[in-house]
């Protein structure tokens, strides 16, 4: 930074400087969404404001009609969209313009690399919307004076690495952006072309866009229209501007409540994840209003962490305009909002997933695993966030739910099967599964982390109760079976004593145990946690998050019709046990080969290549 009495200057943060390059130099087709975020700007400001104001009057006094104002020169070529908002001092800039604290560039920057159009229309999801402005701009300035200082301040920057900050003269507090435009952005200095851009975009903006004299938006809450009133493409446009989004609402939650508590809630389901979904903070993002009056976005009281994919706002005249944020979080009419909207939610979803079974699947795509959450979080509503869960399973592509995998269960079946792990579709292929699906048995197939931490919240369901393929032993015998009479395997199944000896000799407290397996038809061996110990997976997830150090040795299961396992029981029976190289090397190749099978290491990969090359050597 180079300082003089009249103005500063300013290197951008790194990333900053990186998401300009990319937003200059941009050949997006949809540019005009420019304007579209910078009145999105000037009505944050405004509602920031108009929220201060309530303790403070004296911000206002003199000018307490808020406005936003679009105004161009044509012969200087330049575009300024003003406000009479909360304003920015010294420090906002350097906050705002320039730095960005949080996490919004680098992760716009990752969504762009990703994206092959480079949708930028998606700029405003990450909070850097203001920078939209240099695809159109050679050059822009930021006059501006906060409310209730005296000081105003100009911010320039030609978006090429740098900015400068000088005081400057503003009669009145708030913002006006100037936008030196680029030879090829002279279609913005066109009285309709803005007017079609404010009226696509910025409709639903609840202060008075004016332009020429004129308010070009209707300036009304879009909330509180009749829903009847209020169009698809209002709606999505006001959804893109309070979620920040691009996409289109999956689903619009528009309705009224009377009651003890009155409010108003328009919510939207995005149709694709917003990027902070899962990020530790799991903070609402529904903009909680009091008489029209913004409050807050990230109220903690309004909605459950389980539903924070939600967007849009709420509105109650019975919420108390003068107790401050923190409080609020423990009003106890705000508890009565928060039960009133959990409820609404989940009867809109239920409907989605009985009636639209593959529109569900949309969104369970997207936020079934932030929804069940809520069978941890949600004791009181634990049962209806269950009915409108939906589980991958052994049964088909399609999704089921729990009530339609009893239905399906086969005669002699007392269990709800599953297995747990990171990715279904790897999973589906477990050797775990192999006995399951000889008898016709369907498994559930999970690959969420919270799916190990609900089902020891709910033990059964419809008196049925869960249980892991890979803990204890798979007694199938009680089930029956989907062959025919004349289909069965009449093949002679050998005894393993011998062999099951010499393998727990040799690996001794590696394993906890050494027996023949149930669950297997078409591998060697699988690995299983015993009954009573963790399950495999539950395990896999604590030493991750390093809640657990080691852990507990599993059971080696041998199918006793395999191949290799056959040829290996005859030799055990022929030789004395504990002496022969070759079982030994084979016992330890088995444990490994049932790791990795678990998607697991070798437990000592340069032995594992000695032993099996040992093995191949005198195979051939």
């Amino acid at each position: 930074m180079s300082n003089s009495e009249k103005k500063e200057t300013f290197s951008f943060q790194t990333e900053v400087g990186q998401l300009l390059d990319i937003v200059a130099g941009s050949l997006y087709s949809n540019r005009e969404i420019f304007l579209r975020e910078l009145v999105s700007n000037a009505s944050d400001a405004c509602d920031k404001l108009r929220y201060e104001a309530l303790t403070m009057p004296s911000l206002v006094e003199g000018n307490q009609q808020f406005e936003i104002a679009i105004a161009v020169d044509k012969k200087a070529k330049t575009l300024s969209i003003s406000d009479n908002g909360i304003g920015l001092n010294h420090q906002d800039l350097l906050d705002t313009l320039g730095t960005i604290a949080k996490s919004g560039t680098g992760a716009f920057l990752e969504n762009i690399k990703k994206d092959e159009k480079g949708d930028l229309g998606l700029i405003g999801q990450f909070g850097v919307g203001f920078y939209s402005a240099f695809m159109v701009a050679e050059k822009v300035d930021v006059l501006t004076r906060k409310a209730g200082e005296k000081e105003a301040w100009l911010w320039s920057s030609d978006g090429k690495g740098q900015f400068t900050i000088e005081q400057a003269d503003r009669d009145e507090r708030g913002t006006t952006v100037t936008l030196h435009l680029k030879k090829d952005a002279k279609e913005f200095l066109e009285d309709a072309r803005i007017n079609h851009i404010v009226k696509t975009y910025s409709d639903h903006i609840s202060f008075p866009v004016m332009f020429d004299g004129k308010a070009l938006n209707e300036a009304s809450a879009i909330w509180t229209r009749s829903a009847k009133d209020v169009s698809e493409e209002q709606h999505t446009e006001f959804y893109r501007h309070t979620a920040g989004a691009y996409d289109q609402p999956w689903l619009t939650m528009h309705n009224r409540v009377e009651g003890v508590v009155s409010y108003t809630n328009l919510l939207y389901i995005p149709s694709t994840p917003p990027f902070d979904l899962y990020e530790p903070e799991r903070k609402s993002h529904v903009k909680l209003y009091v008489n029209r009056v913004f409050i807050t976005e990230e109220t903690k009281g309004l909605l459950p962490a389980y539903l924070r994919f939600l967007r849009g706002v709420v509105d109650s005249e019975d919420l108390s305009l003068n107790v401050s944020r923190e409080m609020l979080q423990t009003d106890p009419k705000l508890a009565k909002i928060k039960s009133g909207l959990t409820k609404k939610v989940l009867t809109e979803l239920k409907k989605k997933a009985t009636k639209k079974p593959e529109d569900f699947a949309v969104f369970w795509q997207n936020f079934g695993a932030v929804l069940k959450e809520g069978l941890v979080e949600d004791a009181a509503l634990r049962d209806r966030v269950l009915e409108i869960c939906r589980f991958n399973s052994t049964n088909g592509s399609e999704l089921t739910s729990l009530s339609e995998y009893v239905e399906r269960m086969k005669e002699g079946q007392d269990a709800i099967y599953y297995i747990a792990g990171e990715d279904a579709a790897k999973i589906a292929k477990s050797p775990h599964l192999e006995g399951f699906r000889a008898k016709g048995v369907e498994v559930l197939l999970l690959a969420d982390s919270v799916d190990e931490f609900w089902l020891q919240h709910i033990p059964q369901f419809e008196e049925k109760s869960f249980k892991s393929v890979t803990r204890g032993a798979a007694d199938l015998d009680a089930i029956k079976s989907d062959k025919k009479d004349g289909d069965k395997d009449d093949a002679k199944t050998p005894t393993l004593e011998t062999l099951i000896t010499a393998i727990k000799l040799e690996l001794g407290e590696t394993v906890k145990d050494v027996r023949p397996s149930k669950r297997l038809t078409d591998s060697p061996v699988c690995l299983i946690a015993d009954d009573g110990d963790m399950d495999v997976n539950m395990e896999r997830l604590l030493q991750r998050h390093g809640q657990l150090q080691g852990g507990m040795p599993r059971v080696l299961e041998l199918n006793p019709k395999h191949g290799i396992v056959r040829k290996l029981a005859e030799r055990a029976d022929g030789d004395a046990v504990g002496t022969d190289d070759l079982l030994k090397d084979a016992a330890h190749l088995l444990f490994d080969q049932a790791r990795i099978l678990d998607g697991e290491a070798p437990s000592d990969p340069a032995e594992f290549g000695r032993r099996l090359n040992a093995v191949l050597e005198s195979a051939l």
